[in-house]
């Protein structure tokens, strides 16, 4: 079990082995950054289940540790957060910080490969999901991405819903997390074809 400062923020995901770039400007926030930066710099970011002060949380997340940091003259604070590991929260705490503490279980990350033809079907479904939003990407750095920083990479910076972008990170295993993310490039491809207009994943 560990302790964790965590930042909760609609639709902002992260996944170990990733960056996450932030600008902290609430004042409870930077009072965050202080403590962390003063400790073991590290936070973790987890959604809130409502966008409203002190919403229920979900129940995962993950830890980040501070990496590159840019401290401004007011106080606030531009952040690189580097991933390092899910967690999933046993309780939150009772504290007198202006920001959320909770008790938290990490989650160990199997160690895992997608076959061939995942590898492939993903690929496949994934140049027609940017074709049909407009994206322009380099398919061959895509290609030579492995398949966890793949996976993982769109999972984050997919512009899907809140719920669907929790499911992504809640998807245990790297196959369960790559089946999920196809299915969502159909829904919300389909979405945006305007077939179900204004859809949402609850």
């Amino acid at each position: 079990m560990a302790r964790i400062t965590i930042f909760p923020l609609t639709g902002a995901v992260l996944y170990p082995g990733l960056q996450l770039p932030l600008h902290i400007f609430e004042p409870r926030y930077r009072a965050m950054v202080s403590d962390a930066l003063a400790r073991d710099r590290r936070i973790g970011m987890i959604q809130p289940q409502k966008a409203m002060e002190g919403a229920p949380l979900f129940a995962v997340g993950c830890v980040g540790r501070i990496g590159d940091v840019e401290a401004l003259e007011d106080g606030r604070f531009n952040i690189i957060l580097e991933g390092e590991q899910r967690f999933r929260i046993l309780r939150e705490l009772d504290v007198t910080t202006p920001f959320r503490q909770v008790e938290a279980e990490l989650l160990e990350e199997p160690d895992e490969v997608l076959a061939p033809i995942e590898r492939a079907s993903f690929e496949r479904e994934a140049k027609r999901f940017a074709q049909a939003q407009g994206y322009v990407v380099d398919w061959d750095q895509v290609g030579r991405l492995d398949d966890m920083s793949l996976i993982n990479g769109v999972s984050q910076i997919a512009p899907f819903d809140p719920a669907a972008k929790q499911a992504l990170l809640e998807a245990t295993g790297l196959s369960a997390r790559c089946e999920l993310l196809v299915q969502l490039m159909q829904f919300f491809g389909r979405a945006g074809d305007g077939e179900e207009d204004g859809a949402t994943l609850q």
